[in-house]
């Protein structure tokens, strides 16, 4: 069953977005993290059953934090869904292939998130 999860992206405006649609809307446990720095802090102690996660960040982009979570045994195989606002079918094809689940274009529609999500994570 889907209730954790670890929604990773720099926008603050994007965080706020997130805990609305998930927590509020979609009654999930989420934990917000601004960097895959701070990803990779949280993740363990908080277990997601799921990561959400931006491509697009600075430092640490999502590829890479995905790369740096997937060190941590416990999390070798969470679940992940990319976030980004570069959608083609090249790019798309390219985070399926490192094990995503899904990806999903941004903007998106915050009433409908969590359904997307969902949707997801019955079909993965």
């Amino acid at each position: 069953m889907l209730n954790k999860i670890l929604c990773v992206d720099d926008s603050h405006d994007i965080r706020s977005v997130l805990k609305i649609s998930l927590e509020m809307i979609g009654g999930f446990n989420i934990c917000l993290c601004a960097s895959g720095e701070e990803a990779l802090e949280k993740a363990a102690e908080f277990a997601p059953d799921l990561i959400l996660l931006d491509v697009i960040m600075p430092d640490m982009n999502g590829t890479e934090t995905l790369e740096a979570l997937r060190q941590q045994p416990e999390l070798i195989s969470t679940p992940v869904i990319f976030m980004t606002g570069k959608s083609s079918e090249a790019e798309i094809n390219a985070l399926m292939a490192l094990g995503a689940i899904g990806v999903l274009s941004k903007p998106f529609q915050p009433t409908e998130l969590a359904q997307q999500i969902n949707t997801l994570w019955q079909a993965r």
